[in-house]
This record gives structure tokens, C-alpha cells and sequence, in this order.
């Protein structure tokens, strides 16, 4: 069992002490695992050595003992609250923290003046703030002094992206870090900390263990709930990941529809399709709806695609759209997701061209570079007698009855030179569309020099 705490990591004082088994757990046992778990050196962090590291951000403020304010944005259970913490305990700070949920302006003014006595004893203050983003701006507005005069060192925690949630004026004077979620090798190193810890090994074959690991998804505090789900299930031989499903609950996605999540999978999608991967494009679609994405949300995004990114090199691309839309419609949920799955592919591997997106933005700029035009005359209606003799109208030249259907006139004000905003590529249906164009503008050519 000594080497099992050694490869946990656990300090030798850290480790439990024998003791007589008196039928009622010990105070330390009923509290979450998680929580006795709970690193007491910022070296026991797992999954943020880009951080924590000799060269990281927080590992240089540490050496120099000189902590500026900052702001921990990650995912949940990635270690914001702890850090907070023992920042706090290695650079000799007093450490207050509050939570945006349970606290308000009263709360805040506390622990300002608590901060403030302290600091008139010599010593700042690290005062912690989890869940900062959900504080209003006026509220956000209140930090900004004690701050700037150093009454506080503020480090907030938040699962949101700070840039959507937090004042301009806060972000300015704090420093953004953003912790990654704990990936495989770091979820298995609390696993093997947990099962030091308990003097237990858990009851896993080999592709079990990794399941729950993947289940926890990236999730450090949710990865020790489901351990203790799975000790106190007291299986005697080892589960298969088809039983390690029927004993944990399996956890939600972390995805919020009004938020980053929100806006980074649905261009993971886009860039995925746009880069001609429709297995990519599947499994952000997968993610998406997992996580209770509103198919319509999504079907709206492709419609867009396939006008922005494919257009005239496949024609078929907007019919394919619409008809997911119609028949996600008539058939609904789950069934219709089929339709979308079936877009998705089918956008992934047209052609792709932004041929039209480029000139509908062009021609937006020198419609308002140019101004109020008239346009030629020959191609304005003549409803009145007057505007007859004004000559318009006049010198019109029907198309279905020139040479090849086309007359080669120019349409464009007189006082404007034509610009060819349309740049067709030689991919899918716009290579026939190229060589359509070049053949007019060689008539148009011609004419000009008659």
C-alpha cells in the first residue's frame, strides 16, 4: 500500500492511519471524497502545469511572490476554487472568498472591510470570488477600487467566457487564465490518488476504467462522485463498462445553448464542413444535439452554408438544405435528425465556393461608395410620353433576339465603370459558369470595339 501512495502522490503525512474499526465511519470519511482529496499544495494540482509550471504564468507569481489580480475561466472541476486557494497560502495572503450566488453588495462591503483592517496590520488580502460572472455590471463596478488600491487582490472564478460576462473595466485590470479540462492522464492520476486514499482498488476491468474516465469528461470533482458511486455499489468482481453504465449516472454534456459552448461547437460544425470533413461535421452534430441543441438552430446555420460556402458550385446544395429543413419538420425528433445527419454529409463533400459571398459583400461597397446612380437610360421604363422624349428606354436591345442570347450592353451608370464583383471558381458547376462568363465578356469585348 506504500507504493500506492507513493504513485499518488500523497505525502507521507497525508496517508491514513490504522484505527479501530468501531462500526461508525470516522468524521473525516463522511465528507465527499472529493473534498478529502482536496490538494494541500499547489505541485498536488493536476491537469494545469501550463500554469502551475516553472515557466507558467502563476508558477513565475509564486517565485516572485508578487500576485497580481486575476481571472480563472475553465470548465467545472478543473481546480479554479483550490488554486485560489492555495495561491493564497504560498504568497502569505489572508484569504476571504464569497460566491456570486449567495452574496450580494452587503456581503461584498464585509469582506472589503475586513480586507482593509488587515491590511492595516500589514498583510493584503486574496479575496476569492467563485462564479464572478454572475454579478451585474454595478455590482462588477464595486471591486474597482479596492483593487486599484490594493485593498484586495481579486481572483475570480467563472465557467463563462469573461469577454461575454465580465466589465471591460474589471477584465482591464485583471489578468485572464484559462485552465484546460483534465485530460485522460490527469483523470487517471485522481483515480489512482482516490484508490490510495480508500486503501481500495476499484472493482474495473481495463475498459471500464477508461469509460469512466471518458464519462467524467474532463470533470476531476465529478470523476471522484462517480468513484464513490462505484465503491458503494460493493461489487466483489470487476465491471464491464455495460455494468459500470447501470451503476453511475452518466454525466450531462457541459454545454450552455446561450453561451461559448453554445457558439463553439456550432463553428467547429462550419469550419468542419467548410474544410470538406463530414465526419468531423458528423460528430460536432453529434455533440450538438446530445446536449439538447435546437435542431432548427442548427438546420438555420446549414442553410446559411450552403449559400456562403458552396453556392453556384453546386446549385443542389440550398435544395438539399431546405429539404433537411421540410423533412426534420414533417418527421420531427429523433427521426428527422437523420435529415440533418444526411446535410451534413452532403455539404461536406460538395464543391465549395464563396464566389458569391465575396461579390454580394463587393458590390454592398461600391453601392455605397458610388452613391444614388441613375442607371442608363436604355434599360429605364418609359411609362409616360415625356420620359420617352427624355429618351428613355431608347437604344434598348432585347437579348432573346441577339446572337447567342446576348446583346453585350453595359448596365452599370454611366458615370461608373464596370467591376466584375462575381469571381467564379473552376470547382463543381461554377467551371461551366467561367467559361459562360468568359465567352460573354469576349462579345461584350467585341462590341465595345464596333
Amino acid at each position: 500500500m506504500a507504493d500506492l501512495f507513493e504513485a499518488a502522490g500523497i505525502p507521507e503525512a497525508k496517508q491514513p492511519e490504522a484505527r479501530l474499526d468501531t462500526g461508525a465511519p470516522a468524521a473525516d470519511e463522511a465528507r465527499p471524497l472529493a473534498a478529502r482529496l482536496r490538494p494541500e499544495t499547489l505541485a498536488e494540482v493536476v491537469g494545469q502545469d501550463h500554469l502551475l509550471g516553472p515557466q507558467g504564468p502563476l508558477g513565475r507569481m509564486i517565485s516572485s511572490r508578487r500576485l497580481s489580480s486575476l481571472i480563472l475561466w475553465g470548465p467545472p472541476g478543473t481546480g479554479k476554487t483550490t488554486i485560489a486557494r492555495l495561491l493564497a497560502k504560498a504568497t502569505g495572503l489572508g484569504f476571504d472568498a464569497v460566491s456570486a450566488v449567495f452574496s450580494g453588495v452587503a456581503d461584498l462591503r464585509k469582506s472589503f472591510d475586513a480586507a482593509r483592517q488587515r491590511r492595516t496590520g500589514g498583510r493584503q488580502t486574496l479575496l476569492f470570488v467563485d462564479e464572478i460572472h454572475r454579478f451585474n455590471r454595478a455590482q462588477q463596478d464595486a471591486f474597482l477600487p479596492f483593487v486599484e488600491d490594493g485593498t484586495v487582490i481579486l481572483v475570480g472564478a467563472t465557467t463563462e467566457n469573461p469577454s461575454f460576462e465580465l466589465n471591460a473595466a474589471l477584465l482591464s485590470r485583471a489578468q485572464v487564465l484559462v485552465l484546460n479540462r483534465l485530460d485522460d492522464t490527469a483523470l487517471e492520476r485522481l483515480l489512482v490518488r482516490a484508490e490510495a486514499l480508500t486503501e481500495q482498488v476499484l472493482p474495473l476491468e481495463p475498459e471500464a476504467r477508461a469509460a469512466l474516465r471518458a464519462m467524467a469528461d474532463g470533470d476531476g470533482r465529478f470523476l471522484l462522485n462517480l468513484v464513490e458511486d462505484v465503491l458503494a455499489s460493493g461489487a466483489t468482481a470487476p465491471l464491464d463498462t455495460r455494468a459500470l453504465a447501470a451503476t453511475v449516472q452518466r454525466r450531462a454534456p457541459v454545454y450552455d445553448k446561450a453561451q461559448e459552448g453554445h457558439y463553439n461547437l456550432i463553428s467547429a460544425l462550419h469550419k468542419s464542413l467548410r474544410g470538406s470533413d463530414p465526419d468531423a461535421g458528423l460528430y460536432y452534430l453529434a455533440r450538438m444535439l446530445g446536449a439538447g441543441e435546437a435542431p432548427l438552430y442548427i438546420l438555420r446555420r446549414l442553410v446559411r452554408f450552403a449559400v456562403e460556402d458552396i453556392g453556384l458550385a453546386d446549385p443542389n446544395a440550398l435544395v438539399q438544405a431546405i429539404a433537411a429543413r421540410e423533412a426534420f419538420d414533417f418527421l420531427g425528433s429523433p427521426e428527422g435528425e437523420l435529415a440533418i445527419a444526411q446535410l451534413v454529409v452532403y455539404l461536406g463533400t460538395a464543391p465549395k465556393s464563396n464566389a458569391v459571398y465575396r461579390a454580394h459583400n463587393a458590390s454592398g461597397v461600391a453601392a455605397r461608395e458610388h452613391g444614388s446612380l441613375m442607371p442608363p437610360k436604355h434599360i429605364l421604363n418609359a411609362p409616360t410620353r415625356m420620359m420617352k422624349d427624355l429618351g428613355y428606354g431608347r437604344g434598348y436591345r432585347y437579348d432573346h433576339n441577339e446572337a447567342e442570347g446576348f446583346s453585350g450592353q453595359d448596365y452599370f451608370p454611366e458615370e461608373m465603370e464596370r467591376i466584375e464583383f462575381y469571381q467564379p471558381t473552376g470547382r463543381g458547376a461554377e467551371r461551366e459558369i467561367a467559361e459562360r462568363l468568359a465567352r460573354w465578356r469576349q462579345i461584350r469585348a467585341g462590341k465595345a470595339l464596333d
